[in-house]
């Protein structure tokens, strides 16, 4: 966060507007660039512009100015943690369509978009699918290596195959990435 944020917020707590705007606008570059590690790609600027709304109706009840980032940033996680469950509450989809529709493709086509998809995912779903699908190491390998336990690898490894699923499915309006949930 920029030096004069703590002063902007002090203001902006007083009712000062232009001070709140202008603390929205230098704050959306950090709470953006916090998303994109936390959201799923293509719901990083919806969790932006609702954790902004957020801040703006609720500055007033931030108790310390010191906590302003740490507040905004928890804010954008949760924002983010709410549009992924809103999304992942959908039914499951249909294996044989889906290998249908995979089968249809050209395979350089079908690399390039894996490659992708694989790019798109959260570093935490991406290592463990490379070390489960790539490096072929078992889950108890997975969870040495990770030092996480094996429901924590067995869902991430569930949840970044389901996510790689949906992109190649569902093309770049599909889903690349989840949001970091540090399950």
């Amino acid at each position: 966060m920029a030096a004069g944020t703590h002063d902007l917020v002090v203001r902006a707590q007083g009712g000062d507007a232009a001070a709140l705007d202008r603390l929205l606008v230098e704050c959306r570059f950090d709470a953006r660039r916090y998303a994109l590690r936390h959201c799923v790609t293509s719901e990083v600027d919806d969790a932006v512009q609702e954790a902004l709304l957020v801040v703006a109706g609720r500055l007033r009840s931030l108790k310390t100015a010191a906590s302003f980032a740490g507040w905004l940033f928890t804010i954008v996680r949760r924002e983010c943690q709410r549009l992924s469950r809103r999304m992942f509450a959908h039914e499951e989809l249909d294996d044989e369509k889906i290998a249908d529709q995979l089968a249809a493709r050209p395979m350089g086509e079908l690399r390039t978009e894996l490659a992708f998809a694989l790019e798109s995912l959260p570093a935490h779903y991406l290592e463990v699918i490379l070390l489960r699908d790539f490096e072929e190491l078992t889950i108890a390998e997975i969870c040495e290596r990770l030092d996480v336990s094996v429901q924590t690898a067995k869902a991430r490894l569930r949840r970044a195959r389901l996510l790689v699923r949906e992109y190649l499915i569902g093309g770049e309006e599909a889903v690349p990435a989840f949001a970091q949930d540090r399950s």
